[in-house]
């Protein structure tokens, strides 16, 4: 086992184990956000920089620092390592001109899109980004494509973090978009404006960190956190089935794959789930998914904390003036 020790916590790991894996076996502040990297994609991490960290201290048997900042997601840690993220200055600056970079070309789309409230972009900004922006050119705009009836891709929003080409690739088994063209004109695109149709390209979805593949059948229908997320499952010959079902009332509105504190999803599902089965009597719902407080999405919800009112009752201030 190696000692690696990060924001002064010391942790022990297995020799291969990532510093960002290390931090979160910590957890805390101490885990530096991440926008491209998942832990069940292979080949993911590296594109974002928003995990960058300082080695101060290499290894027990090389104390020297690293000379640059590196990305936590895609460095392995070495015995008797010692790391700073939130306690060194550096990296915290170099994280507000990440943020900075990947904010230039992205709209300012979140009072319409539907990833807005469990936006990891919108997340970043707010605990990493400027006040403001000092980019006064014109925003980069792509050409709508088409790629399906159940996908809605908008090409605006994209920070290229490879996610959703891993997970058709990986987990749907068979690939028809990727990355096209190079430099600040990449962007996501399907084979000759095909359709991503498999039984489980809807994933892309859920791993998308920011609003560029949303749900066209939840398409600008609620906020989420007018919906109550409640844990969910069925009996299905293609997944677990195992899901969130969120509900206004009695009806569903959407679907989705479990989370874990990560963000990450626990267990993919399959398609239809996700997009055919939207009645509340296909499910057997378990109950309410708990939500981070910290998450929009648990505002005005049943899990949230009661607190004494400093405002007395209307009865109470009516005696008084009596």
């Amino acid at each position: 086992m190696f000692k690696v020790t990060i924001d002064n916590i010391t942790v022990e790991v297995e020799p291969g184990t990532t510093i960002l894996q290390a931090a979160r076996m910590i957890g805390g502040e101490v885990v530096p956000p991440a926008m491209c990297y998942y832990s069940k994609l292979k080949g993911s991490g590296g594109k974002c920089r928003t995990c960058i960290v300082k080695v101060a201290q290499g290894s027990a048997a090389d104390p020297r620092p690293v000379p640059k900042l590196v990305a936590s997601c895609s460095t392995p840690v070495q015995d008797g390592m010692v790391v700073q993220n939130i306690t060194s200055p550096e990296v915290l600056e170099a994280r507000k001109a990440v943020v900075e970079f990947l904010l230039i070309n992205h709209p300012l789309d979140c009072p319409v899109c539907d990833q807005a409230g469990e936006c990891d972009l919108q997340d970043l900004s707010f605990n990493n980004g400027l006040e403001a922006t000092r980019y006064i050119e014109e925003k980069r705009e792509f050409e709508v494509i088409n790629i399906g009836e159940k996908i809605k891709l908008h090409m605006n929003r994209c920070i290229l973090c490879y996610r959703c080409v891993y997970t058709v690739d990986q987990i749907a088994g068979k690939r028809n978009h990727g990355v096209m063209y190079r430099g600040d004109a990449s962007e996501i695109s399907t084979l000759i404006n095909h359709a991503i149709d498999t039984d489980f390209s809807g994933n892309v979805i859920d791993v998308c960190p920011v609003g560029a593949l949303t749900d066209r059948t939840f398409r600008f229908k609620s906020r989420v956190w007018f919906l109550n997320p409640m844990n969910a499952h069925r009996d299905c010959s293609k997944c677990g089935g195992k899901v969130i079902a969120w509900m206004f009332g009695k009806e569903i509105y959407r679907v989705t794959a479990r989370k874990d504190k990560f963000g990450e999803v626990e267990e993919f599902i399959c398609d239809e789930c996700r997009f055919e089965k939207k009645n509340a009597a296909d499910w057997v719902i378990e109950g309410p998914r708990h939500i981070e407080r910290n998450s929009v999405i648990s505002t005005n919800h049943y899990e949230k904390l009661t607190k004494p009112s400093i405002i007395k009752p209307l009865e109470d201030r009516t005696e008084k003036q009596d």
